[in-house]
C-alpha cells in the first residue's frame, strides 16, 4: 500500500518555520529499576490530539536472568498502548489477559473505570543476553468512555496496515492514515504511525487530522531548515501542510495525533480522569486492598505483589 506523497506544497524548504508550534525535549525518570525518557506531559504541552503520556524505553541491553518486573499497578480513563522495536513484555492483566508482546505487534489496554496489570521480560527472554527498546504511551478516553468496561486487545505485526514509497516505510499502528485503519477499536479520533526513513526521503505527515506531532527515535529529520536529532518531538500548528526530511543516516519517527479533546484531564500517578473526583475514588479503592470489591482486583496469573499507592 502506498500514499501520493503531494510535495507541493509541503517540502521541507517550504514549512513555514512558525509551523512548529512546540518542541520538546524529553527528561529523563526512574521507574525503579529501568529509567524512561518522558517527552509527554510537558510543561507547555499536555496532550497531542488525545496522547497524554509518552516515555521512550531504552535502548538498553541485559545480560541472561535480568529483565524488567513492573508489578501488577492500576489504571483509570485511558488506554495503554505498548510498542517495542528490541525485546519483549509479558502482560497480564486483572480481566485474564495473558499475552507476551513482541516487536512490532500492539497490546492496546483499555483501562475504562478500572483495571490493574502487569509487564515483565518473559522467561524465554530472560534465556539469555537481551535488549529492550520501545515506547510505551497513554491515551486519554473521552468522558463518554471513561466509565467503560476495561478491555485489552492485542495485534500481530502482520495485522497492521504497511505504506511504502520514495524511501519511506511506514506501520499504522493506531488509528487511520492514508485511507488506512488499524485494526484496534479506538474511542476518538487518532492516529499513530512507525515511520523508517532511507537517507534523504520525505515524508508528508497525514493532512486529515486536527493535532499532529512526530517524535524522533533514531537518526535525524529536517523540518523548515532546521534539523532534529533523535530524541526530540515536534508539536505542528494544525492545518499547515507538513513534510519532514530524513538526514544523511535516514531517520524512524513515530507520528501521532487526532482529535483534540473537551479539555484537560487531571493526571496522578498512573491515573487520568476529566475530574478530581474520579482519581479520588481511584485512589480509596487502591489504598483498601479489596480487590474485587471496587474498581480493582489483580491479574490472576500475577496476584502475589502489587505497586502500593504513593
Amino acid at each position: 500500500m502506498s500514499w501520493n506523497p503531494a510535495l507541493e506544497p509541503g517540502c521541507p524548504d517550504l514549512v513555514a518555520p512558525d509551523s512548529i508550534e512546540t518542541l520538546i525535549i524529553p527528561r529523563a525518570r526512574d521507574l525503579g529499576g529501568f529509567e524512561v525518557m518522558r517527552a509527554l506531559p510537558a510543561p507547555r504541552r499536555q496532550m497531542v490530539g488525545p496522547f497524554i503520556f509518552f516515555d521512550q524505553i531504552g535502548p538498553a541491553e541485559m545480560l541472561t536472568g535480568q529483565g524488567i518486573d513492573i508489578r501488577p499497578h492500576p489504571h483509570i480513563g485511558l488506554g495503554t498502548v505498548t510498542y517495542l522495536y528490541q525485546g519483549d513484555f509479558h502482560h497480564r492483566d486483572s480481566i485474564g489477559s495473558d499475552q507476551v508482546i513482541l516487536p512490532g505487534a500492539v497490546n492496546w489496554m483499555v483501562a475504562g473505570k478500572g483495571v490493574t496489570h502487569s509487564e515483565r521480560t518473559s522467561s524465554a527472554g530472560r534465556a539469555g543476553p537481551h535488549g529492550l527498546w520501545g515506547v510505551q504511551t497513554w491515551i486519554a478516553l473521552p468522558e463518554s468512555h471513561e466509565d467503560m468496561a476495561p478491555v485489552f486487545e492485542h495485534h500481530g505485526k502482520g495485522d497492521l496496515p504497511m505504506f511504502q514509497d520514495g524511501g519511506v516505510t511506514a506501520r499504522l499502528i493506531l488509528g487511520d492514515a492514508y485511507g488506512a485503519k488499524a485494526p484496534a477499536t479506538m474511542y476518538s479520533e487518532t492516529f499513530y504511525l512507525d515511520v523508517t526513513m532511507a537517507p534523504g526521503a520525505r515524508f508528508p505527515l497525514p493532512d486529515n487530522h486536527e493535532d499532529r506531532g512526530l517524535y524522533v527515535i533514531g537518526g535525524e529529520v529536517s523540518i523548515a531548515g532546521q534539523d532534529f536529532a533523535a530524541g526530540r518531538m515536534m508539536v505542528f500548528r494544525p492545518g499547515d501542510p507538513i513534510t519532514v526530511a530524513a538526514g544523511p543516516q535516514g531517520a524512524r519517527l513515530l507520528a501521532l495525533g487526532g482529535a483534540t479533546l473537551n479539555g484537560p484531564r487531571h493526571i496522578w500517578w498512573n491515573f487520568v480522569a476529566s475530574s478530581r473526583e474520579r482519581i479520588e475514588q481511584a485512589k480509596a479503592d487502591w489504598r483498601a486492598a479489596r480487590w474485587g470489591e471496587g474498581l480493582f482486583a489483580l491479574p490472576p496469573a500475577d496476584d502475589s505483589e502489587f505497586v502500593p499507592l504513593p
